[in-house]
């Protein structure tokens, strides 16, 4: 099969077409349940809630309202749907604000209303409503704290779920005995609902003692309010067999294995044959990066087996999940492009190896980027330029080296989000 001409152009069409499978207006419309006796309330949060609620509003017959809540540059305008925007990862409190608006909004409907949530990757911070005795300061300061420690997805989810008074199915809670029905799309590894957004419309199998266990396990000392809440533990969140739950539903819309799936797909059309080595990796970005450069190398050499098939260049691996960062400077960059620098590092210019990793929300950790791209020219370049990529790692400045190199990746605000997104391209064989 012919190798493309232009791999960097190949990589971006295939993050393309991974987006493009996620967007709201295509997933979101033939998921919409039939309008209800009584109100329909829309509300919602993450990264997509504004593109959510555009195509709700898009294809909605009869009257509705509501608000919801998404990250500062992700908003879109709608007529009866009112979008807050709003801080992320950090919470603050227009999010605070909005989360309250929220909650309040729920509360009072009847069996013949339906409350229409809107839930995406971010939703967990922007619904920044601490519970009772709990600052915003506090959780502002104990998130920043999880953020840089290392902490998996479900871990920091499970805390925030444990000092919130509307996340852990406590939505959902709020607004029996209305008809909920949650449309989702999914940011996390597993595609657990209740890890989603920390699941504000679904029970909760956690407890306060694993949140009090992941903060041992990482070092933390929260503040003494948020100490104090946890040792206390007397609202616990809503379990599965709530009877307040009974009348919630839930439906995925959007998934990151469905995102892989659309770039095989548009590889193999192209003459690529792909490979997805799955959807829901996790793990230090450094190390997870040492091991897909250890299988390109393997598929490079001929020596890569999917049971007793042997894939021939040009291929290209394909994976998604949520990798983490220990952060122990203040270096600028995200988990992408963290895993894209170690990639480039640990294929030490091998010939034909392209490689891709973006954040499919459009931004990859706190930076204006999605991501970054490497090529087998990558070290070679940085040399020339004087840019020395391993310090740049060691500093967790990745961000730094990319921009240097000019192979930062920038999307804009893609207003969907199913996690990241890698595809490393191999040409030929060596």
């Amino acid at each position: 099969m012919p190798a493309p001409r232009k791999p960097r152009d190949f990589l971006r069409f295939l993050l393309d077409a991974a987006l493009a499978a996620s967007i709201p207006a295509r997933v979101l419309p033939s998921h919409l349940p039939k309008a209800p006796k009584g109100r329909t309330l829309v509300v919602g949060a993450g990264k997509a809630a504004a593109a959510m609620a555009k195509a709700v509003e898009d294809h909605w017959r009869g009257d509705l309202s509501g608000v919801v809540v998404t990250r500062y540059g992700y908003g879109m305008r709608c007529r009866r749907i009112e979008v807050v925007e709003a801080s992320h990862p950090v919470p603050d409190a227009a999010g605070l604000a909005a989360a309250e608006r929220i909650l309040d909004s729920v509360k009072g409907l009847t069996r013949d209303d339906l409350v229409l949530c809107l839930i995406s990757g971010g939703a967990s911070a922007l619904l920044a409503l601490p519970a009772p005795g709990i600052s915003l300061a506090d959780k502002r300061a104990l998130t920043q704290d999880l953020l840089r420690c290392g902490a998996s997805i479900s871990e920091l989810n499970c805390v925030r779920k444990h000092l919130s008074a509307i996340k852990g199915g406590r939505l959902a809670a709020a607004a029996a005995p209305a008809k909920v029905v949650t449309l989702a799309i999914s940011d996390v590894p597993g595609d657990d609902p209740a890890v989603i957004g920390s699941g504000p419309t679904v029970a909760d199998p956690s407890t306060f003692a694993e949140a009090r266990a992941i903060l041992a396990k990482y070092g933390i000392v929260p503040p003494a309010p948020i100490a104090r809440h946890l040792e206390a533990a007397t609202d616990e969140t809503p379990k599965p067999g709530d009877r307040r739950l009974a009348g919630a539903r839930y439906v995925m819309i959007a998934t990151p294995q469905a995102a892989l799936q659309a770039a095989a797909d548009a590889a193999r059309k192209r003459g690529v044959t792909p490979v997805i080595l799955g959807d829901a990796i996790e793990g230090e970005a450094r190390d997870t990066a040492i091991v897909h450069a250890g299988i390109a190398q393997a598929a490079a050499h001929g020596h890569f087996r999917i049971g007793s098939v042997v894939p021939r260049p040009p291929l290209v691996l394909l994976s998604g999940g949520e990798t983490t960062v220990t952060v122990t400077h203040d270096g600028r960059g995200g988990r992408n492009s963290v895993f894209a620098l170690a990639l480039a590092l640990a294929l030490k210019g091998a010939p034909g190896i392209y490689g891709l990793a973006c954040d499919t929300d459009g931004t990859d950790g706190t930076e204006d980027n999605a991501g970054a791209i490497i090529t087998p020219d990558t070290l070679a370049r940085a040399i020339r330029r004087r840019v020395d990529l391993k310090a740049l790692l060691a500093a967790d400045d990745s961000w730094a080296a990319f921009d240097a190199l000019g192979d930062l990746i920038v999307t804009g605000p893609t207003r969907t989000n199913v996690n990241d997104f890698r595809a490393i391209l191999v040409l030929k064989e060596h």
